[in-house]
Parts: C-alpha cells; structure tokens; sequence
C-alpha cells in the first residue's frame, strides 16, 4: 500500500517532506482479527517550510475526502494526518482552523480545512516551518476480503495556504 505526498511551493516559500511516500507492505487477512476494523501502524515523517522572507505559516492536505475527519485509503480505508511539535523559527507553535480562528486545534489535517501557526492564539509569521506528521491509516475487515492481491492507495498533496495574518510580535 502506498500514500503519495507531493512537495509544494508557494511564492516566496517550499515545503519539502523527508519521505514522499509511504509503503504499507502486504497486509494479510490472516493476520488480522475478523469483522474488526484494521488499524495499520503509525507512519511518521517530517516536514519542512522554508521562505525567503517571513510569511504566515499556514497548510491544508489535498485529497479525496473519506468523511469529515480523514482522507480516503483505497476504496473504504481512511487516513488521518497530525501535525505535531511544530516550530516556528525555533518557537513551539499551537495550531487553529483557519474556517474557526478563535479555537484552537489539535494539529489534525481535515478535509476542507487549513491549519494557521499560533503562539498564545495569535497568528505566527517566520522563515521556517518543522513538524512531525503522523499518519494512522486504517481499513475496515471488508476491504481485505479480495480474491487476489489488491493494491490499496491514497494520494494527496500538502499547500501552503496565505491567510491574511499580522505581523508576529
């Protein structure tokens, strides 16, 4: 199984990953109890936004929606992505819907959605973005009662995303 992640690129900005893509390997039915959802191991990478001049650090994942809270994984599989011990120019950052602004979020990537930096709930602009993004992907029992072998793919890319933000303090 594999999830594509392209890089992106905004104007003055480029986001690189350590790994663009992720295999999942053979997955057998065997293995796995029956009628219970399949919950494969956590994938885990880096991210990287470096700008030429001090831009709002904000991102959303493209991908084909499986529901409100994840991106689709084959035909009925779903992959969650969180965004972890993120930093801005070396300060901890929090994260907010860019769609909710006043309310904090938990560094999940949702469907629709772009996360905006913030320090003490105030929009952030830097040079350089790092975070961890864990990815939980996860398939129910069905989807392994194939046949013959079946590949199972997700694909999606990161953007930077321009909110207008203040200047940080």
């Amino acid at each position: 199984m594999l999830l594509a992640a392209l890089d992106a690129q905004a104007e003055n900005c480029r986001l690189s990953l350590s790994q663009s893509r992720i295999d999942y390997g053979p997955i057998y039915r065997d293995a796995v109890v029956e009628n219970a959802a399949v919950v494969l191991a956590t994938r885990t990478f880096s991210m990287t936004v470096l700008c030429a001049e001090p831009a709002a650090m904000a991102l959303r994942f493209v991908a084909a929606p499986a529901d409100g809270q994840g991106f689709r994984f084959g035909r009925e599989g779903r992959l969650r992505l969180r965004l972890k011990h993120a930093q801005v120019d070396g300060r901890a950052v929090g994260w907010s819907s860019a769609q909710a602004p006043d309310e904090s979020a938990s560094g999940q990537l949702l469907p629709g959605q772009a996360l905006i930096a913030r320090v003490s709930g105030v929009p952030v602009t830097g040079r350089r973005l790092t975070a961890q993004v864990d990815i939980d992907t996860e398939l129910p029992f069905d989807a392994l009662m194939v046949r013959t072998q079946a590949h199972l793919e997700g694909q999606g890319r990161f953007e930077l995303v321009s909110p207008a933000v203040p200047p940080s303090q």
